[in-house]
């Protein structure tokens, strides 16, 4: 490896400073703690510049048999079921990221008119969509 001649004349004092990474965890959280998403049709106290369209997640699930088993037990004898609630807790957050990415990579900062809708696709398999208006919006 070549030593590189900083602070030499017609060159840099120092090194360029590398980016940090970001995990793309901590990234999602970045980008989500500046994004509004909701479900009315305006934001008070904003004003929407632009509309990027409409954005969507979607994600289509196929569930595991002993947990259907499981379930239909549990639901003879009443009480949450947990294993079901998690999934589409997991399964809701997918889409919601999925969505709001798509409407970032359009240049949007905001989603209005956001929804969720559910489909059964044969006996085992649920879609779940999350959908919305992507827009970009400032104060006033």
């Amino acid at each position: 490896m070549s030593q590189q001649p900083y602070g030499q004349p017609g060159y840099p004092q120092q090194p360029p400073q590398q980016q940090q990474y970001a995990p793309p965890q901590q990234q999602q959280q970045q980008f989500q703690q500046n994004f509004l998403c909701v479900t009315t049709n305006d934001i008070p106290g904003y004003r929407i510049n632009a509309v990027y369209g409409e954005v969507f997640g979607l994600t289509v699930r196929s569930r595991n048999a002993f947990s259907q088993m499981g379930a239909g037990l549990k639901s003879m004898f009443g009480g949450e079921l947990k294993g079901m609630t998690k999934a589409l807790v997991d399964s809701r957050n997918d889409v919601m990221q999925r969505m709001i990415q798509e409407a970032i990579n359009r240049g949007a900062n905001a989603i209005v008119g956001m929804r969720f809708d559910t489909s059964e696709m044969g006996d085992v398999w649920t879609e779940i969509c999350a959908y919305g208006t992507a827009v970009s919006i400032s104060r006033g």
